[in-house]
């Protein structure tokens, strides 16, 4: 039997991130995979898959709606090679999983195909190809999430889809009916809107992107209104069934009415449930709560003290990035060393066009925790860069302690704003000020530039360019 100081069960971003750092710290660590490539849903079927996507939609969106403003004209039709897109998202997807190969060979990291189940607290059980046990002095549970779905909904994964399916598709859908309008419903919904379905999002709270603040769900639903996606909140989806080709939608309004909806594909985007199903937990000692969470404390310790848990599994945003800083976090305790996460500083990013990202409290937390702060912020439509380019949609909100001037909460929407609020976590992990940061200088003419425009807004109320 192989024996190995750290075993990871599960190789996505939290995962082989958890074994590339252990490997950095000395230790023999092996990588436990059901599936034949590693990377998990974000590098198979989530993040990247989906960005490719985005991006190649956003590309024939330009084309056909945005370049003869640019004095760039073509003679003809163009056309959509729907099969060339999602080749090029799979070539895509297999350069990245290759790139982890890569790593895990550089790092002398063992890998298992195959899925691991536990036999006790330092054994698993290996089901692959053939059966094998290994051991391990530590283990770390990071099996992630699958999506999630309605009780009453039959997901035939052909026309009543996930996400999983929606990004391997062999034709662009006629209506697509997003049931959810959270991030993921948001961007593919986005994606095929561009490509020409018309796009239906039923949300059952009264704003899409819940979570995030207010002023960003406002702003992005009036953006892709205009893009022609409809929205439909404050609806509650009671059926969904199919004949043929045709998916049925039945959704209860506010005041209670019946609404229905058709379509040729229905995608069920309502949240990504705990992978925890088939691990026998149990004779670890490991405790699964009733969301299907794996339990643990503070240093991401279960309730069996040599087993970690890290990312989707366990309590907080199902963030891929998330998942990377536990994985790191977790490998660094059991090195003996003393890491630290502010989860108040894990970033949240929508990747649709223009970006949603977020940072810290909403405005609606403060004023539940009765916290006084003061708010600055300034359009996108203002800066020289944004004009340049088109991308005028959007604007960026900077939240800070009405006592102190620190920076609470950033909230951005615009073009790159999944880039722009590093800056913001940068700013927050340092504990600076709206002053420090309206003190900055900024590169001109840039979509930067509106950070330290908001950062003056919230300072003294004395934006320079509105």
């Amino acid at each position: 039997m192989s024996v190995f100081d750290v075993a990871i069960i599960g190789s996505g971003p939290g995962g082989y991130v958890a074994a590339i750092r252990c490997a950095q710290l000395g230790m023999k660590t092996a990588l436990i995979e059901k599936y034949n490539s590693l990377g998990g849903t974000c590098l198979n079927v989530g993040c990247i898959p989906s960005k490719s996507l985005l991006d190649s939609s956003h590309h024939y969106e330009d084309a056909t709606k945005h370049f003869s403003e640019h004095g760039i004209e073509f003679k003809g039709k163009i056309n959509i090679n729907f099969k060339q897109m999602i080749d090029r998202k799979a070539s895509v997807v297999d350069t990245t999983t290759k790139g982890i190969d890569y790593l895990m060979k550089k790092n002398k990291i063992e890998v298992f195909n195959g899925i691991g189940s536990f036999i006790d607290s330092t054994q698993i059980q290996i089901e692959g190809n053939k059966k094998q046990i290994i051991e391990a002095k530590k283990i770390i549970i990071a099996t992630g999430s699958k999506p999630g779905t309605l009780s009453f909904i039959s997901l035939d994964k052909a026309r009543i889809i996930t996400s999983t399916e929606a990004l391997s598709l062999k034709e662009i859908p006629k209506h697509l009916i997003v049931i959810g309008g959270g991030v993921i419903g948001l961007e593919l919904g986005q994606v095929y809107r561009r490509l020409g379905s018309e796009v239906s999002i039923i949300e059952y709270a009264d704003r899409i992107t819940p979570v995030m603040d207010s002023g960003l769900s406002r702003e992005l639903m009036k953006v892709m209104k205009k893009q022609g996606v409809k929205f439909y909140l404050s609806h509650e989806v009671k059926d969904v069934s199919r004949k043929a080709k045709v998916v049925s939608v039945t959704a209860l309004d506010k005041n209670q009415d019946e609404i229905k909806f058709k379509g040729d594909y229905c995608l069920v985007s309502v949240g990504r449930r705990p992978n925890t199903v088939g691990l026998n937990a149990e004779a670890a000692g490991v405790q699964i709560n009733k969301l299907g969470q794996v339990e643990v404390n503070d240093h991401l310790q279960t309730s069996a003290s040599n087993i970690y848990a890290i990312g989707d599994v366990v309590r907080g945003a199902m963030l891929a990035h998330k998942a990377e800083e536990e994985g790191v976090m977790v490998a660094e305790l059991i090195a003996g060393q003393k890491p630290h996460i502010d989860y108040n500083l894990i970033p949240n990013v929508i990747y649709t066009w223009p970006e949603v990202a977020s940072v810290g409290k909403t405005e609606e937390q403060l004023k539940e925790e009765g916290i006084l702060y003061k708010s600055g912020q300034f359009p996108m439509r203002a800066l020289g860069r944004a004009r340049a380019s088109m991308d005028t949609d959007g604007f960026v909100k900077i939240l800070a302690d009405k006592i102190t001037d620190e920076v609470i909460g950033v909230h951005m929407i615009g073009a790159r704003a999944a880039d722009l609020i590093a800056e913001a976590v940068t700013a927050m992990e340092f504990r600076a000020s709206a002053e420090d940061i309206a003190r900055m200088s900024h590169s001109h003419p840039t979509y930067a530039e509106a950070v330290k425009e908001a950062a003056l807004a919230a300072t003294e109320n004395r934006p320079l360019h509105i």
